[in-house]
């Protein structure tokens, strides 16, 4: 397969806060947006990973590192004053922090379980852009993006909870886009098919194979792509696009 090619996207001077950035889409999109010319604040659990990354990253531009569980709505809006202090605005907000929770039949779920995801990949998602919304008002200005999921259009079997709280996901960023609409603020999702990352590690073989199974072009997804999409969405240009969920799927979705 060629290499993917990088087309510049200008950020420079932009704000962005990134969550779940230590690793997987969220460390691609927080690379992608640093070689745009973005700062870029981290958000993630892992403090260890984060000082790490902080460090590994210098080279590509400013970093700054928050750890925080975003299933907290507390916690984050400590990290948010945080980081609003050290970067001085906020002009970005890439929602990427996620888990897959088991790949099991919905009726062996447990209610632990199912509350997890849904803490996790909706209630997070959601707590995080109502911190991050009235500084973005206030200043007449903002790009958000939330990661979904094709799952969260198809529905995958043995993904109850994962499908669910990518729909949601999706709904969320519609209603919130429509809210803020007559500003210039944006709101957008994307929708990937399976990318390998390390979420991958919270699923089965058999269920990654079912993923892959459905997709045409016969590939999985790779990070940079999916980020490219991410930084288009950040940038300025995208500037009539609100409220839309944009498929990075190989050819399984196409409606």
């Amino acid at each position: 397969m060629p290499g993917i090619q990088t087309n510049q996207i200008n950020l420079y001077g932009r704000k962005a806060i990134v969550t779940g950035g230590a690793s997987g889409l969220g460390l691609a999109a927080a690379r992608r947006l640093l070689r745009s010319g973005a700062n870029v604040a981290l958000w993630d659990l892992n403090q260890e990973v984060l000082e790490q990354l902080k460090a590994d990253l210098a080279a590509e531009g400013p970093v700054r590192i928050a750890a925080v569980n975003i299933a907290d709505p507390q916690a984050v809006r400590q990290a948010f004053e945080q980081s609003l202090e050290e970067l001085g605005a906020v002009d970005i907000l890439v929602n990427s922090a996620g888990i897959a929770g088991p790949a099991v039949p919905a009726i062996r779920y447990t209610p632990n379980d199912w509350q997890s995801v849904i803490d996790i990949n909706l209630s997070g998602t959601f707590y995080c852009c109502q911190a991050v919304l009235p500084h973005m008002l206030e200043r007449n200005y903002g790009r958000i993006v939330n990661i979904a999921s094709v799952a969260g259009k198809d529905g995958n079997p043995n993904a109850s909870a994962y499908s669910a709280s990518k729909a949601g996901v999706i709904a969320l960023t519609k209603s919130l886009a429509k809210e803020v609409a007559k500003s210039e603020i944006r709101i957008n999702c994307v929708t990937p098919a399976a990318v390998r990352t390390p979420i991958f590690e919270q699923i089965t073989q058999e269920h990654i194979d079912f993923m892959l199974s459905k997709i045409p072009l016969g590939r999985l997804g790779q990070p940079e792509e999916i980020a490219a999409m991410i930084a288009w969405l950040c940038s300025e240009e995208c500037s009539f696009s609100t409220g839309a969920a944009f498929d990075l799927s190989g050819g399984r979705s196409t409606y």
